[in-house]
């Protein structure tokens, strides 16, 4: 799974917070997740632990639904840590998600590095202008515990499949390949 840093990428599905904890995870530095203030689901420290260490997040819960970009936006521009997580209500527009690449291309020049921009929307996503869009959902099986990964967009890459599972404590992302049948 590769993500273009100082740019905004998209995660949707039923598993896309599964899917920013493994981005984490693939990480180092802090880590912002904002998310709204009115959201009833919250991450839990201990569910966490399999993916990051909790302490390296930092929560913020901003109260009106145009602050949740507001706070990407300037978190990216800063540039000072290398993941920003935003957990949408709704689709950004186009403008908003143009205005948050800029941001993360500032925050390149100016912070530590280039961040990396995540927006998480429910369902199949849609936003438009995003560097790439991710989808994940579970695929668990009796005895196992694996979630189908697709690479729906990108700008410079084709939409591919993976099986991402978890053993023995690790995860392996595992590239499906479709068969085709001649008849």
């Amino acid at each position: 799974m590769t993500l273009t840093p100082g740019r905004v990428h998209e995660l949707c599905g039923s598993a896309r917070h599964t899917l920013a904890m493994l981005v984490a995870r693939a990480t180092d530095g802090p880590v912002f997740w904002i998310s709204a203030a009115w959201a009833t689901d919250r991450l839990n420290p201990e569910g966490m632990c399999a993916f990051a260490e909790p302490g390296r997040f930092t929560f913020l819960t901003p109260r009106q639904p145009i602050d949740l970009l507001w706070c990407l936006e300037e978190v990216l521009r800063a540039g000072v840590v290398p993941l920003v997580v935003a957990d949408l209500p709704s689709l950004p527009g186009l403008t908003a998600v143009r205005r948050l690449h800029l941001a993360a291309e500032t925050g390149a020049g100016e912070g530590m590095g280039a961040p990396l921009g995540l927006i998480l929307t429910e369902g199949d996503g849609g936003a438009p202008g995003v560097e790439s869009r991710w989808h994940m959902a579970p695929d668990h099986g009796s005895g196992r515990r694996a979630w189908h990964l697709s690479r729906r967009r990108a700008r410079t890459l084709p939409p591919a499949e993976w099986e991402v599972s978890r053993v023995k404590g690790q995860f392996a992302l595992e590239r499906r390949v479709e068969s085709v049948h001649i008849n």
